[in-house]
């Protein structure tokens, strides 16, 4: 029982190990845009990006995850596991949608950038902040031109 039960973790370390090493998983822990675009799918996003207003300003992660150092490399595991697992199960849509987490992360990554315009509009507009959806309205400034 013992031995059957060492060759299963053995095999299931050895195909997460190759899995992640395929994969190229050390990249995702970098800053680097480029790290992004390993997978197929995010190559529009990626050349969408590098004519973005934001291109000189802001990389992926400065959008896509939180800033504080435990909770990004948490957002980043989450993201790669269902990322891994659409890809694997090939059960993703297409073109790709940003999740609920992911969206409520965005906004709150524009409007730390933007604080003194966002407390501008809820001021002049009564908004609440929480509220604010930024890319409702302005969907191209992260990837450029939306089709």
């Amino acid at each position: 029982m013992k031995t059957l039960l060492a060759i299963l973790i053995g095999a299931l370390l050895g195909v997460a190990g190759y899995t992640f090493w395929y994969g190229q998983g050390f990249s995702y822990l970098s800053n680097d845009p480029v790290a992004c675009k390993n997978c197929h799918i995010m190559n529009e996003h990626f050349d969408g990006w590098q004519k973005s207003s934001h291109h000189a300003e802001a990389t992926c992660n400065d959008c896509h995850t939180p800033h504080a150092l435990i909770p990004k490399y948490l957002t980043k595991a989450e993201n790669g596991f269902w990322h891994s697992k659409g890809f694997t199960l090939q059960d993703f849509h297409e073109p790709i949608r940003i999740r609920p987490h992911n969206k409520h992360v965005l906004n709150n990554n524009c409007r730390a950038c933007h604080q003194e315009l966002v407390s501008e509009v809820i001021v002049t507009h009564g908004h609440d902040e929480s509220r604010l959806d930024c890319i409702r309205c302005h969907a191209s400034v992260g990837h450029g031109p939306v089709r």
